[in-house]
């Protein structure tokens, strides 16, 4: 009894040595990732001169904002950021509606050609947006969406992404919910808006952050689209301070950072239902 004691005490040690290896690595690499932000945003508080220095300062000897003033001063950054904002904000509660509505049609629906059709949808998940750049282009500018918001709205709005991906979480609601409020004399919209889409909320909060950071990071079609000063996105915007004959690379990082904390805030707050719609999303009954 005694050595199987031991026995036990010996490898549960060993399990708490293993576990805290593990976690020092895990510690370690989420740092190693942390970083880039680190020296971005330390970055924004030197003079440009200290920001190529080297060996490099990783410590700002010296912090100065008036990087980030110069920002909003000379350029149009607040009409940037609101841009930026508006686009992504009103191209995700467009994909969403959309996306609910196609997908439980997909998945609680019967009509005819349903899995044909919904095929075609997923089969244009493995066209790439650049390869319909051109075509796509032509088309805003017949409808006269250049340098316009609506220009860079509607074609993401246009993805069978969120059609895909919340398809799995109607599927997994039980068909006996619908058919119960269907029998106690609710419509197809009441059961879709009062029953289903409350229960793939998860699914929604990981969609809405996925497309928005998408949305907010497609560079190429918001600049082939928003050629004027003013219909520039923050991405775009940002971009154009980096083509000066002599940069001044900490005025840069500045709107770098300025650009980067939207992000931030977007999976600070909504984290856990990002977290929770993958992991409902990736488990089907």
């Amino acid at each position: 009894m005694m050595g199987m004691f031991r026995k036990g005490n010996k490898n549960k040690k060993k399990k708490e040595k293993i576990d805290i290896i593990l976690n020092g690595l895990v510690i370690f690499f989420a740092v190693l990732n942390l970083f880039p932000l680190y020296w971005l945003f330390t970055s924004s508080l030197k003079n440009s001169s200290d920001v190529v220095k080297m060996p490099p300062d990783w410590f700002p000897k010296t912090i100065t904002f008036s990087n980030y003033v110069d920002v909003f001063n000379n350029q149009p950054a607040f009409r940037w950021a609101f841009n930026s904002i508006f686009v992504s904000l009103v191209s995700t509660i467009a994909l969403i509606i959309v996306s609910c509505l196609a997908a439980y049609a997909f998945s609680k629906l019967k009509f005819k050609g349903k899995n044909v059709i919904f095929i075609i949808f997923i089969s244009s998940l493995m066209v790439p947006k650049e390869v319909m750049i051109v075509p796509l282009f032509r088309i805003i500018q017949d409808l006269g969406m250049v340098n316009s918001l609506n220009g860079m709205i509607w074609p993401n709005v246009a993805t069978a992404f969120g059609v895909f991906m919340l398809k799995g979480f109607f599927d997994s609601i039980p068909d006996s919910l619908r058919e119960s409020a269907r029998i106690d004399g609710a419509s197809e919209f009441t059961v879709f808006y009062r029953i289903m889409v409350p229960m793939v909320k998860p699914g929604i909060g990981a969609l809405f952050i996925l497309n928005f950071v998408q949305v907010w990071n497609d560079y190429l079609w918001q600049l082939v689209v928003g050629q004027d000063e003013n219909s520039k996105t923050l991405m775009v915007g940002i971009a154009t301070l980096m083509q000066d004959l002599n940069p001044n690379f900490a005025y840069k990082m500045a709107g770098a950072t300025v650009a980067a904390v939207p992000m931030l805030l977007i999976f600070i707050f909504f984290q856990k239902y990002f977290t929770s719609g993958i992991s409902i999303g990736a488990v089907k009954e």
